[in-house]
């Protein structure tokens, strides 16, 4: 009996072993022959062009475009990230089949009012580094140090909760110091871009701004020299052109209440505010000098890397940790007595990224995934403000002034699942300088 028990034993272990040793087998999974990115973004409140793109006016909400060199009404590639107010659609196309693709043509339906197609063309001069068409790297900014001290406060509420500020002060902080400040959730992955050889819209002889009731609904398709047949995908409601955010502020006792209506669209929101400020104290120069930050997170977060495009499920992620509003969220109060002169604030709504390949991945991963072509649509809408002016009358182009209404809330609606795996997993920590922290803020 032992000899026998011995034997099943040994057989066991080395079956057990035996299908420890056998892999599943891996899939070959091949880059798309064409990829396309399309961003899009409307902005209102105060324009503010941080870069990204020429800052163009962005119709009656642009005001300060011309103030950096903008104007004319001409379209330009970049809108998308430059904060100028008004609705902004970038476009950007790459074909392995044909790496110096100089024009391309996107077919686009009536909604758009646009139709029935754009034309897209590469730049003449390259501005970067070309990257992989499967890149989904998250983009990151560089950074330089600051000087002076800043200050970080979260949360919304009427008062500042127990335990805040964190300060960081440049002149003795550890590294230590900054790891604990500096916490910066990224998962901004790579979108439209510049580059030789991969036509982008607007373009050089395709300026037009995107009209006021333009929709994307319906189909779309991409056709050009290399570019596969059948390129041609719908874009659903849920990633149309967000409307803006109607931002309403009021007089609380000292803090200031924030409340807006829901955008049906919208999978989270985040608000961000930023002040600067001069103790007069200090015998070097930038010694007094204070940096004041506020979000609406639940958790420590400079909300330097969080007013841009996320992927669908670091947001998700972020709305269980708090770190994000619900989307049935219409009201934030900022604390009393943080900012001294002023802040700027800004706040933005999620849009769903929908990721879409053809044909589909096989189930069978014996079968190699080659896909035809893939698409990326990313969907944001963003507002800036002076924190206690209220600009929920500013994308008419009316003059901002304080509210005392409340906004009624409307139900969400949900938001389709990825089409793709989220390759984001971590939260990125930082270490940004002043300049990057304002950018980040502000839109970059």
């Amino acid at each position: 009996m032992k000899i026998r028990a011995v034997a099943l034993t040994t057989g066991l272990t080395l079956a057990l072993g035996a299908v420890a040793q056998t892999k599943a087998p891996q899939q070959v999974v091949k880059p798309p022959i064409s990829q396309a990115w399309i961003d899009v973004a409307t902005f209102a409140g105060f324009g503010m062009p941080m870069g990204g793109g020429s800052p163009t006016s962005g119709g009656g909400m642009g005001m300060l475009g011309s103030m950096f060199g903008g104007g004319g009404g001409k379209n330009t590639f970049g809108m998308t990230q430059t904060g100028s107010a008004g609705r902004w659609v970038d476009v950007t196309l790459y074909t392995g089949r044909n790496p110096n693709l100089a024009e391309a043509l996107q077919a686009v339906p009536q909604g758009t009012q646009l139709a029935p197609t754009l034309k897209l063309m590469s730049p003449v001069e390259q501005k970067g580094k070309p990257v992989r068409p499967d890149d989904d790297s998250v983009d990151q900014p560089e950074y330089e140090r600051p000087k002076g001290k800043m200050l970080l406060y979260w949360g919304c509420g009427e008062t500042v909760r127990p335990g805040q500020p964190r300060v960081v002060d440049f002149a003795t902080a550890a590294p230590a110091d900054f790891q604990k400040f500096f916490i910066a959730r990224r998962a901004t992955q790579r979108g439209t871009h510049s580059s030789v050889g991969r036509p982008i819209w607007p373009s050089r002889d395709d300026t037009r701004m995107v009209p006021e009731a333009a929709s994307l609904v319906g189909e779309h398709g991409f056709t050009g020299q290399g570019v596969p047949e059948g390129f041609k995908f719908s874009i659903p409601a849920a990633q149309d052109i967000m409307p803006p955010i109607e931002l309403a502020q009021r007089d609380a006792g000292g803090s200031t209440t924030l409340e807006w209506k829901v955008l049906p669209t919208a999978r989270a929101y985040f608000i961000a505010a930023m002040g600067a400020r001069d103790t007069g104290s200090g015998g070097r120069s930038g010694d007094s000098f204070e940096m004041v930050f506020w979000t609406s997170s639940e958790e420590p977060d400079t909300g330097s890397g969080l007013v841009d495009y996320q992927t669908n499920g670091a947001v998700d992620r972020w709305l269980k940790e708090k770190v994000l509003l619900q989307p049935s969220t219409t009201r934030c109060a900022v604390p009393k007595g943080i900012f001294g002169e002023g802040a700027m604030l800004r706040m933005i709504a999620y849009g769903s990224e929908l990721n879409l390949v053809h044909p589909p991945r096989p189930t069978d991963p014996k079968i190699a995934w080659e896909p035809d072509w893939a698409v990326k649509i990313r969907v944001k809408s963003v507002t800036s403000a002076m924190l206690g002016m209220d600009m929920s009358g500013m994308s008419g182009g009316g003059r901002g002034q304080r509210s005392t209404q409340t906004r009624p809330a409307e139900a969400p609606q949900d938001a389709p699942k990825d089409a793709q795996k989220d390759t984001q997993k971590k939260e990125e920590m930082k270490l940004p300088g002043a300049a990057d922290l304002l950018r980040g803020i502000l839109g970059r």
